[in-house]
């Protein structure tokens, strides 16, 4: 999977994007754990991908819910048993 960033929030932290492959959308959150940075992807529907692109607060709002793992169901990768904290 490609992921191409469309928008970056150095303030709320988060990216949206699209994954080149699927055309899916996604929002996206820098994690850490012992080890390794990485990023934690999410996907979001089209509407979602709209309505973040255009309004920062309910995109920030969302990148909130993924850091307290809310929304879990929507990880593009399954998370290993090292699964790191939000930066």
């Amino acid at each position: 999977m490609k992921f191409n960033k469309t928008y970056f929030s150095r303030e709320g932290s988060y990216w949206l994007g699209v994954e080149a492959d699927s055309g899916r959308n996604y929002l996206g959150i820098p994690i850490s754990n012992a080890m390794v940075d990485y990023i934690e992807y999410y996907w979001i529907d089209a509407d979602q991908y709209e309505l973040f692109s255009n309004n920062h607060e309910r995109a920030f709002e969302f990148a909130e819910a993924c850091r307290r793992r809310e929304n879990d169901d929507l990880l593009v990768y399954t998370p290993g048993t090292d699964r790191g904290t939000p930066r």
